[in-house]
């Protein structure tokens, strides 16, 4: 999704911030029979314009608590590097 010529929308990062926080956060927690989450908190940093090209999100869990998970975000684009940066709290279970 773009706005103005070929830069990609800023809603449109975040939803890939989002969902790769929610990747990331069950990717080690035990799965129960009835599986519900959501997000707590969302801080998204923009770095530059995302422009229309494919994009990479990279998760990592800072911190796994009973409930809560801590998630960094690094969003990439294919040919012009860093374009935005997230922290999430993630709720599991």
């Amino acid at each position: 999704m773009v706005t103005i010529g070929t830069t990609v929308h800023g809603g449109a990062l975040a939803s890939l911030i989002d969902t790769a926080a929610m990747v990331a956060a069950w990717s080690d927690a035990p799965v129960p029979d009835k599986i519900r989450g959501s997000t707590v908190n969302l801080t998204i940093t923009y770095l530059a314009p995302a422009n229309k090209e494919d994009l990479q999100a990279t998760a990592r869990v800072l911190r796994r608590g009973k409930s809560l998970v801590y998630v960094d975000i690094d969003v990439q684009g294919a040919s012009s590097g860093a374009v935005a940066k997230g922290l999430a709290t993630y709720k599991i279970g």
